[in-house]
């Protein structure tokens, strides 16, 4: 039996990683794109190409090479704040190559007649402010973008859907709510909060600075989080839009309390201005019944296993 092809935009990335990893344990034969370097030496068996896909002619490149089963396109400006420092970086980043792409794997079935699934990653950033009686957010639920990073993601998703509409593209957009897990930035919350516990537990500071302790998020494995784009990618429905979520909300400060005690330190918890986002969204919180019900996923890991696996890594 041949093995299926995949080929992952942004593989040398935090999520990109991940899902290199489980389509390989899956038996796929994966093609991961990335800026610099070969990529990951711990991924020998992913076949490595370096291409900037703000030029068309990598996007093809990289599609004619692999002549993927699946598209998964994970390459962009993943962090919130910098899309709003440089916001005409980030629409080009985050749209113009999922643009590039798109145009190839078009342009690749007209030569060979292959048509993959292509898994556009969005944001739940996208549906912005909403209140709490709100929640969960479904798929239904018209997005409001707050920042230049959802604008993009939003962008990037109403062109992907056109792609399908216009030339039955067989596009499938997620909106994916937060996840972390090993090797995810320290710019980001989890692992910003994991690293300074740690410093407390080597120093012994009693104090640990906080950021917006009331905002309420929806935090994921980032190992069910690939699960569910492999699932998308094998049965999504094409054309539609799915969030990827655990489903349940926990307010920041009691997250702040989950690490501590998995930790064993008792700090005190001081709000630190530096830290907090004033345009911050104060409750993000989704549903993920259509994902279960369209795929058959379901998310295996809990947020205490997130924390759990972030506080056994090996510091950086």
């Amino acid at each position: 039996m041949t093995a299926r092809r995949a080929l992952v935009t942004g593989a040398g990335g935090f999520v990109g990683r991940w899902l290199c990893r489980e389509l390989l344990a899956d038996g796929w034969d994966v093609t991961g794109t990335t800026l610099a370097g070969a990529g990951d030496e711990a991924l020998p068996e992913v076949t490595w190409r370096v291409e900037d896909l703000s030029d068309g002619k990598s996007a093809q490149h990289a599609v004619e090479a692999s002549n993927p089963d699946a598209v998964f396109h994970l390459a962009g400006m993943a962090f919130v704040l910098e899309a709003g420092l440089f916001p005409e970086r980030g629409l080009a980043v985050n749209v113009g190559s999922a643009l590039r792409l798109l145009t190839a794997v078009k342009l690749q079935r007209e030569r060979n007649g292959t048509n993959p699934s292509v898994v556009m990653i969005g944001s739940a950033e996208q549906y912005g402010r909403y209140a709490a009686d709100s929640m969960p957010l479904s798929e239904d639920t018209t997005c409001r973008p707050r920042n230049t990073y959802a604008a993009t993601k939003v962008s990037q998703e109403v062109f992907a859907l056109e792609a399908f509409r216009s030339t039955d593209l067989r596009v499938i957009c997620t909106r994916s709510f937060n996840h972390s897990g090993v090797g995810q930035s320290a710019k980001f919350l989890l692992p910003a909060l994991v690293e300074r516990v740690r410093t407390i537990q080597i120093s012994g500071a009693g104090t640990l600075s906080v950021g917006n302790t009331d905002t309420v998020r929806d935090f994921s494995h980032v190992k069910d989080v690939v699960r569910a784009y492999i699932a998308l990618a094998e049965r999504g429905v094409a054309g539609e839009v799915y969030n990827v979520c655990s489903g349940n909300g926990v307010r920041v400060g009691d997250l702040v309390s989950e690490v501590c005690s998995a930790a064993r330190v008792s700090p005190v918890i001081v709000a630190d201005p530096e830290l907090q986002r004033p345009a911050d969204i104060p409750i993000l919180v989704g549903s993920n019944d259509k994902l279960r019900a369209h795929t058959g996923w379901t998310p295996l890991l809990s947020r205490a296993d997130i924390i759990t696996d972030l506080l056994n890594a090996t510091p950086h």
